[in-house]
């Protein structure tokens, strides 16, 4: 099993800044895609970002492309998304999420995830 914590989150104004930590544990050899996922009130969980555990490609949503930014820290198991220029349209829970198989925007092919983090953005 896998265990996924996400921390970072809380209450910013437009334009402000904030940024998300997600730290991995237990069997987590083998891990190969992490990824950010956002669900807001009465809406579907949508993509945000992911990327390749060993390293290599990145992807975006279109709607936070310029904004966000996906780094991991291999040495301490953690994925992080440095959020920029945010808006009241990015306020949802944000959730990490992993795969050991395959890298997707598609939330039903991740098998790990964590327990969300609330993210609130004012106008």
């Amino acid at each position: 099993q896998v265990q996924l914590v996400e921390s970072g989150g809380g209450l910013v104004q437009a334009g402000g800044s904030l940024r998300l930590s997600c730290a991995a544990s237990g069997r987590t050899f083998g891990m190969y895609v992490m990824g950010w996922f956002r669900q807001a009130p009465g809406k579907e969980r949508e993509f945000v970002a992911f990327t390749r555990w060993s390293g290599g490609s990145t992807a975006y949503a279109d709607s936070v492309k310029g904004r966000f930014t996906i780094s991991r820290d291999n040495t301490k198991n953690t994925v992080y998304l440095q959020m920029n220029s945010l808006k009241p349209e990015d306020t949802a829970v944000y959730y990490c999420a992993a795969d050991r198989s395959i890298a997707t925007s598609h939330p039903d092919d991740y098998d790990y995830w964590g327990q969300g983090t609330q993210v609130t953005v004012s106008s």
